[in-house]
């Protein structure tokens, strides 16, 4: 197979595996009313924060943006808290739904559960249920929660008070009490009732956090105790619905893996198509390449952040990287083609809101970027250090001739004809400067040394120099003439 033809049918064989990558089945549990009602949506943020459920809470908003038959949205919340960046962006998602957003405290809210209840128009709890204490934490693997910096300290617990103030500046809810659940040295109070002395953090009971307070008495942050999900759907008007919770797929809990990951997927898909590109035929590393890449992909994709419009760009930036190939050069198809790769990688590993743009905002570009800047320098050290080991390795002696064939190994391509040196002969082709002399019963292929030699000139061999038979014309004096 030529250069040429493997970089087409790289490029189609990348077409069909790319072309397909698995739609997240959406697991779903549903009651009964008619259909015509609409649908009340629930998302479950049970366990730890982690990032399978933002890619619920992502589908959920999109599947919002796409149908029109939801009326309302339902987070139902037990969970300790989890991870700040996670919680963060669970929050932009959830500010892009438009239709009315409750939250439902069923046992705990706590940290960054506080802050994503914040986030909703509404927040109701159940009976016993408890909401607050949402300073952050440093908690490293292996080792558990351990003591920040006081300067560390006081700069994440600024961002985390911010982010919970706006989180319910936004959703209608007293931001001095998002703030005071952050900040322990703070202290709260409304009108003339002290909330919460300085010292401490704000947790609440269900009873305290409905209880009313100001001089226009409304609730402190919960809008009512109900025992379940049909009591707030009555509360809220919507109980003629269709319930339908949404459920963290196993797909995406493995997607949650292949997007931490990201680096190393794109590392091995271009790495491997690297290689291939540089290798005769069509083999492992093509094979390998093209896998990683499907990994990528499929991974961004059920996670939510990559479409189809991403994957149509990587694909044309390849068709177009085949044509160049085919072209003498380096031309517009080659710079066209390897900006629409490189533009659909990023775009695929970059969160667009539903509410958004295509075109992401250039805060959201920064991670994509640097995952593409470190599987590019992945790349080079993974070719340097190939170069350097792979020709140790037995596997690779099995597949390459590293014998070399010298004289002194007994690899001999020619062995001139000893004695050769001195001896005359005459030429029976002109010599300009190759030809043909004879030299006896010898015809040999010679050079001239220097200058024309006609044919029929008496000739001598001056040297041989390999495959090289040099010759001169041969001089005699008249003496020497007449005595032969």
């Amino acid at each position: 197979m030529t250069p040429n033809s493997r970089l087409f049918a790289l490029a189609l064989v990348a077409a069909a595996v790319l072309g397909s990558p698995a739609e997240p089945q959406s697991e779903t549990t549903a009651s009964s009313p008619p259909p015509s009602a609409g649908r009340v949506l629930v998302i479950p943020i049970r366990g730890p924060i982690e990032p399978a459920l933002l890619y619920i809470v992502r589908r959920g908003a999109r599947e919002c943006a796409a149908a029109n038959d939801i009326r309302a949205v339902v987070f139902a919340i037990d969970t300790p808290g989890g991870q700040l960046e996670v919680t963060e962006r669970i929050i932009r998602e959830i500010r892009s739904i438009k239709v009315p957003r409750y939250a439902w405290v069923e046992r705990q809210a706590f940290s960054a559960g506080a802050l994503i209840a914040l986030a909703a128009n509404r927040i109701y709890m159940a009976p016993g249920s408890v909401i607050g204490d949402a300073l952050p934490i440093m908690v490293l693997p292996l080792a558990g929660p351990q003591e920040m910096p006081a300067d560390l300290k006081e700069k994440i617990v600024s961002a985390t008070a911010a982010l919970a103030r706006s989180a319910a500046e936004q959703a209608g809810h007293n931001p001095a009490v998002a703030e005071a659940m952050v900040r322990a040295d703070m202290e709260l109070k409304i009108g003339d009732e002290l909330i919460k002395p300085a010292g401490r953090l704000l947790t609440l009971t269900d009873q305290e956090a409905a209880r009313r307070v100001g001089s226009e008495p409304t609730p402190l942050l919960s809008s009512g105790t109900v025992p379940d999900l049909a009591s707030l759907l009555r509360e809220t008007g919507v109980s003629d619905c269709r319930i339908e919770e949404l459920r963290v797929t196993s797909a995406e809990r493995l997607a949650r893996w292949v997007e931490s990951l990201g680096w190393l997927f794109l590392l091995i898909g271009i790495g491997g198509i690297y290689i291939e590109l540089r290798t005769p035929g069509f083999g492992l590393p093509g094979t390998i390449g093209l896998l990683g890449l499907a990994i990528f992909f499929w991974g961004h994709h059920v996670a939510g952040v990559a479409g189809y419009e991403d994957l149509a760009l990587i694909v044309l930036g390849t068709v177009l990287l085949a044509v160049e190939a085919a072209l003498p050069g380096f031309g517009i198809p080659g710079i066209l083609g390897s900006a629409l790769l490189l533009g659909g990688i990023v775009l695929a590993m970059t969160e667009r809101p539903p509410s958004g743009g295509w075109l992401p905002s250039p805060e959201l570009l920064l991670r994509p970027l640097g995952q593409l800047a470190a599987a590019a320098v992945g790349t080079v050290a993974l070719g340097w250090l190939a170069a350097r080991l792979l020709p140790r390795t037995a596997p690779y002696r099995e597949l390459v001739l590293t014998a070399s064939t010298s004289r002194t190994g007994g690899f001999v391509s020619y062995e001139p004809p000893a004695g050769l040196v001195g001896s005359v002969g005459v030429t029976i082709s002109d010599l300009r400067p190759a030809g043909v002399a004879q030299f006896g019963e010898r015809r040999l292929d010679v050079l001239a040394d220097g200058e024309f030699i006609p044919v029929g000139t008496p000739v001598r061999i001056v040297r041989v120099e390999g495959f090289r038979i040099l010759v001169e014309p041969e001089r005699r004096d008249a003496t020497t003439h007449l005595s032969t």
